[in-house]
């Protein structure tokens, strides 16, 4: 029989745990956005070092394991006397791992917009890097919104395993009361509860900005 009594003690200190998942995802979203802005506009280039490293980038973050890339910042780091405290190497790897998904995702954005209103702009004497900025990325932007929505609340579900280098977010400290109570059902329902109600909210705040974008094209 399940008894979520056992949980309700607890429950503070999963808010505060949850607080950290949640910050967590921002920061790591927030920097994917950026890394992954620079490798679309690398992978776009007209130089071909700038492409191959784009394309070094995203085959390796690609190809491998959120779970190596997170264990490599944090335990292999170190080995070459560089280290980081566990939220900020979590941070990074999850921040670099968005970066190449969403590079992708803004170069399939920048690519839909017709080639009809880029000539149009040089005609009219506009330089690449104002074509880019003024017309190119508003509307990659807006086409990207609903890619990047699905992105973020990836990360959000990724970012649990940030337990497995000591972060005391959500699941960590799910697990650890879960063990220590051998309550592992109701520990972990209530754990799903929490993941539940943020991606809801991610998505009620993705749904508004897309709404607000529609809204301005008109």
């Amino acid at each position: 029989m399940l008894d979520f009594s056992l949980v309700q003690n607890f429950i503070p200190f999963m808010v505060k745990a949850a607080w950290i998942t949640l910050l967590l995802s921002v920061i790591s979203i927030v920097a994917g956005l950026i890394l992954g802005l620079f490798v679309a506009l690398m992978k776009i280039s007209k130089y071909k070092i700038l492409v191959w490293i784009a394309d070094l980038y995203l085959w390796v973050i690609r190809g491998t394991p959120l779970l190596v890339q997170l264990f490599l910042v944090y335990f292999g780091l170190p080995q070459i006397g560089i280290e980081f405290s566990p939220f900020t190497s979590a941070a990074i790897a999850l921040g670099i791992n968005a970066g190449a998904y969403i590079a992708e995702i803004y170069r399939g954005g920048i690519l839909a917009v017709s080639k009809g209103q880029i000539e149009a702009a040089e005609a009219l004497g506009m330089k690449y890097p104002t074509i880019m900025k003024k017309i190119i990325l508003p509307q990659a932007l807006k086409v990207s919104i609903p890619s990047l929505g699905n992105q973020a609340i990836i990360m959000l579900k990724d970012s649990s395993l940030a337990s497995l280098v000591t972060v005391s977010e959500l699941m960590m400290v799910s697990q650890r009361y879960a063990s220590t109570n051998y309550a592992f059902i109701e520990f972990y329902i209530v754990a799903a509860l929490f993941y539940l109600l943020m991606t809801t909210l991610f998505t009620f705040i993705l749904n508004k900005i897309e709404k607000r974008m529609a809204v301005s094209e008109q």
